[in-house]
């Protein structure tokens, strides 16, 4: 499973939607997610790839993680994990 297939299927899964209503163009708002539901997609993210996402719930976005999009929640995770591989 890709890394953008298994992204979509946790904010998928916390949207309560069918992975194929999630696209890499969707936003977090267009799919319903709201503050909690982000918080528990970066904990089930974290969990599933093993790696710290420099996230602040407090002011999402301010941080360095772009939450702009599903896109760019992925392109975030893949250099997340290639900056972890070394």
């Amino acid at each position: 499973m890709t890394v953008e297939t298994k992204v979509i299927e946790i904010i998928s899964e916390q949207a309560l939607l069918e992975p194929g209503d999630v696209t890499r163009d969707s936003t977090l708002a267009d799919i319903g997610i709201d503050s909690l539901g982000l918080v528990e997609c970066i904990f089930a993210i974290e969990e599933e790839f093993d790696i710290t996402i420099p996230f602040n719930a407090n002011a999402p976005e301010s941080g360095d993680f772009d939450i702009s999009s599903v896109d760019k929640i992925i392109q975030g995770i893949q250099r997340l994990i290639a900056e972890k591989a070394g």
